[in-house]
């Protein structure tokens, strides 16, 4: 069997905040303001797996409103739902990912977060890859008011 999840995630975009992307700390003037370190990408990411695996949503697994999860590492809740998804009897066969932002530009980093992502999922760089787009000066996005990610990932039992 395979199966096929969405994930979307925006997070508004404040001083004070480190800027996240996959684990991967990019220098930038602003980060992402959220309940934990505000990791956009990784939030996608685990919404688009556990959504293929029908095992919830991030909001499930860990509620916003429960202080435990209070500026937790996203890079820990993926370890965490990634082993869910694979207890369920679930293997990645590939995860693409867009993360819309006007500035800190991804090119510099994609590798690197790439690689991030993969070592938590326990498979190759090759199984994903990240693009980076920008809002053309349009919307919050290109105001540089926020920054969105959205990932798609192909599971097979």
């Amino acid at each position: 069997m395979i199966r096929v999840g969405l994930g979307r995630d925006l997070h508004r975009l404040v001083e004070g905040r480190r800027f996240l992307l996959g684990g991967v700390e990019i220098p930038a003037d602003k980060g992402e303001l959220g309940h934990s370190d505000g990791d956009v990408l990784i939030h996608a990411v685990i919404d688009a797996l556990l959504g293929a695996a029908g095992l919830g949503d991030i909001g499930e697994l860990f509620p916003s409103a429960d202080p435990v999860w209070k500026d937790a590492p996203s890079m820990e809740l993926l370890g965490a739902a990634w082993e869910q998804v694979r207890s369920a009897g679930w293997r990645l066969v590939n995860l693409d990912c867009v993360v819309n932002a006007e500035r800190p530009k991804l090119l510099p980093y994609r590798e690197k977060i790439r690689a991030s992502l993969a070592a938590v999922l326990g498979v190759s760089s090759e199984t994903i890859f990240v693009k980076g787009k920008t809002g053309e000066g349009l919307d919050s996005i290109g105001e540089g008011l926020a920054v969105e990610a959205l990932a798609v990932c192909l599971l097979e039992q």
